[in-house]
């Protein structure tokens, strides 16, 4: 039984200390990539519709479908996803600055540059930087939502722990300046 407790003791610090490592460390980790690995994978099924007739024997119902049968659609629609920007040029070309967001250490501010109707670089006009934490804050997080912003051409990003006010405000400033970049 000593062993038993002391065994569990060992392993109860060593998870105690991987998650203070990680905190002190400041990993920035993505919200949404921890999500997706920590959800299963659904695989689709397909359903054949019933006899279209009431006259089917009970033993061709029971028979599974064959390769001719074909799959009838479900009376639940399949959710399709939406894109977040139309198709074709969303945005004027040009440069177009947000509005300025409080990040409760300090303001951040960006610019969104548009070409050929897509956002090619946010541009930082303004972040936290009057404190070693924050610049080391931002210069770990302003490249991640930059470089998310211009994948998902939009400003729906994730938010990146440890960053979460700069996340917000960074949201907030791009929102105002791709709303004046509309096509």
């Amino acid at each position: 039984m000593k062993k038993l407790t002391v065994a569990a003791l060992i392993i109860g610090a060593f998870v105690f200390y991987s998650f203070l490592h990680a905190q002190a460390s400041g990993a920035v980790l993505n919200p949404k990539t921890l999500a997706d690995a920590a959800s299963p994978a659904v695989t689709p099924t397909t359903t054949s519709a019933p006899p279209a007739t009431g006259t089917a024997s009970t033993a061709a119902a029971s028979d599974p479908p064959t390769a001719t049968t074909a799959a009838q659609p479900t009376d639940t629609p399949t959710p399709q996803p939406t894109p977040t920007t139309p198709a074709g040029s969303a945005f004027k070309d040009g440069s177009f600055t947000g509005n300025v967001a409080n990040a409760q250490w300090g303001y951040v501010q960006v610019k969104a540059v548009i070409s050929g109707g897509k956002i090619t670089t946010v541009q930082w006009v303004q972040y936290p930087n009057d404190r070693s934490r924050s610049i080391y804050i931002n210069s770990i997080a302003d490249p991640e939502l930059t470089s998310e912003a211009v994948q998902t051409q939009s400003a729906q990003v994730d938010l990146i722990t440890g960053a979460t006010d700069s996340s917000y405000a960074f949201i907030q400033s791009l929102t105002t300046a791709l709303a004046q970049a509309k096509a």
